[in-house]
């Protein structure tokens, strides 16, 4: 098991490298067809998410490429809805039974929604209206904090949405450039699922073996792919990543 998940995370990480499509929503699923239950699979995609963040977080925050501002209010909404979220899960089978299914189910619909979004955006989306341009500072402030919050719980629930989802609502709500919108997202992202991650550690949904053997696996991945996407027509096989993510979100609530 332990080099069938390292395998995997090689694939999966090279795969993030080449087309840039979250990871959390190709490992979480595959890992739960592997047979992992869906709590200890999203729990322990966190503490991965985290580590992996980590580093690009602080590489960003070095080249300066990072919207503060937009960080401190996504943050203000999203460590909320995912401490929500979680605080939800703990109490779930106390009252209604079925948590794993639930949160199957859950993952299913954010990753068909996921994908649906990521196809519109690389296929039909040319040009994008800001709504920072049409709307006063203040609403401003109370619509990032409040699709933070959103999106938080979705996060801290299903694993999914920390880059893409986070990624396609700046692009829409902030005149951002391009390397700004990848930095902020990264570095939002590394705050959420950290605490997340430790959240879920405090309800015992955490394998850190599983953890250590998909870094051990995913990094040399991301490096590889990383590489490769300057030689690989990434747009076609990211079309094709996200696809593949749909059928998955389609799967699971099979």
């Amino acid at each position: 098991m332990s080099i069938g998940i390292a395998v995997m995370g090689l694939l999966v990480g090279g795969l993030v490298g080449i087309t840039g499509v979250g990871g959390a929503a190709l490992l979480t699923p595959i890992l739960m067809f592997m047979g992992i239950s869906p709590s200890i699979a999203v729990g322990s995609d966190l503490m991965y998410n985290s580590i992996t963040k980590f580093f690009g977080a602080i590489q960003h925050s070095r080249q300066k490429t990072v919207r503060w501002d937009i960080v401190k209010l996504l943050v203000l909404g999203s460590i909320p809805g995912a401490v929500v979220a979680i605080s939800a899960l703990r109490f779930y089978d106390s009252i209604f039974q079925g948590q794993e299914e639930f949160m199957k189910i859950s993952l299913g619909y954010v990753l068909i929604f996921t994908a649906c979004v990521t196809l519109y955006q690389s296929l039909f989306l040319k040009r994008v209206n800001v709504l920072e341009d049409k709307i006063n500072s203040k609403t401003k402030v109370i619509l990032t904090i409040v699709v933070g919050f959103v999106l938080g719980f979705i996060v801290g629930l299903t694993s999914v949405g920390s880059g893409s989802l986070f990624a396609i609502a700046m692009l829409f709500m902030y005149r951002i450039l391009p390397s700004q919108l990848v930095g902020t997202d990264i570095v939002h992202a590394f705050f959420l699922v950290t605490v997340s991650a430790l959240l879920h550690v405090g309800i015992g949904k955490v394998d850190f073996l599983l953890v250590l053997n998909l870094i051990i696996g995913s990094v040399p991945g991301v490096i590889i792919g990383s590489r490769l996407s300057s030689i690989i027509p990434t747009k076609l096989l990211k079309i094709t990543v996200t696809l593949i993510i749909l059928i998955s979100g389609f799967k699971l609530l099979s």
